[in-house]
């Protein structure tokens, strides 16, 4: 697909500027550009010429979404948001791709496949659940369902390297089980499956390699940054025990690669995307 036919929104975020790289040509949008939470300013939008809606727009404050405040965004963004893009794409015939999250499970299990049931713990997990279930209205559709996103913007291996520059030595949660998928494999994984075409549905991305707790995680980030600071595990419990409020997450986001690999995408190993990401940092 020409990439002068894709709409991006949310653009500005994380996943969306990385896509911005693979797609240059992309229409590019943001909240104050096209208001996605409004489905008039959606039907007034010049349409014409587009073939794909890519919708990285969304809340992400875990934590953010318990709060009154929070929590209405969280839904006006990642629930009805999602509802008034598949409307459009069911009108005009348009594919929707919209980014999930490993969240909308409850860390029950050790790994999570596309076909599991979906049990959300907290706001932020319960509304994103939500808009994939708004997303599957377009008839044509890829729900990219990731973990532990880190690209440009604030993520853990800026703050990390940030606590590190004050000499700060962290304590980390330990016992919460992930994969960190950095951004370019996101954008990398979308384009495979729009050039394919791939079979509509809920595709898995993250990076492959092994699963690893935060706290090793950070251990990982130190050692590629050639940095001598210890890391003190903690709990999730024991971390959600000192910060009143906080959102509950699942112990294991996990995420089943098989289904896309299967069709020919191989993600690449989170160590080797972790050692690119930190050059460069270090390197600012």
């Amino acid at each position: 697909m020409d990439d002068s036919n894709i709409l991006i929104t949310g653009a500005g975020g994380q996943v969306g500027l990385a896509l911005g790289q693979i797609y240059p040509n992309a229409i590019k949008t943001d909240s104050s550009e096209l208001d996605i939470t409004d489905s008039q300013a959606l039907q007034n939008f010049d349409w014409q010429g587009i073939k794909a809606i890519i919708n990285t727009a969304a809340y992400t404050n875990v934590d953010g979404a318990e709060t009154p405040d929070g929590k209405q965004l969280a839904w006006a963004i990642n629930d009805q948001a999602v509802g008034n893009l598949a409307d459009i794409a069911a009108k005009n015939d348009l594919l929707l791709v919209h980014i999930s999250t490993a969240y909308v499970f409850d860390g029950a299990k050790k790994i999570y496949t596309e076909d599991d049931p979906i049990n959300p713990l907290g706001e932020y997990a319960k509304s994103k659940a939500a808009g994939d279930k708004r997303a599957v209205q377009a008839p044509k559709h890829y729900i990219i369902r990731t973990d532990s996103v880190i690209g440009e913007g604030k993520n853990f291996v800026r703050t990390m390297l940030g606590l590190a520059k004050k000499s700060i030595a962290p304590t980390v949660v330990a016992d919460q089980i992930m994969r960190p998928t950095f951004t370019g494999e996101i954008a990398k994984a979308i384009k495979f499956l729009i050039d394919q075409p791939a079979e509509f549905g809920v595709y898995n991305v993250t990076n492959e390699g092994e699963p690893v707790s935060w706290a090793d995680f950070t251990r990982a980030i130190f050692k590629e940054a050639d940095i001598d600071l210890g890391v003190t595990d903690t709990t999730l419990q024991e971390y959600a025990a000192s910060k009143p409020g906080i959102a509950p997450r699942p112990l294991n986001s996990v995420l089943d690669l098989s289904k896309i690999e299967s069709i020919g995408f191989k993600p690449r190993d989170w160590h080797d995307d972790l050692r690119d990401y930190v050059k460069k940092e270090i390197a600012k």
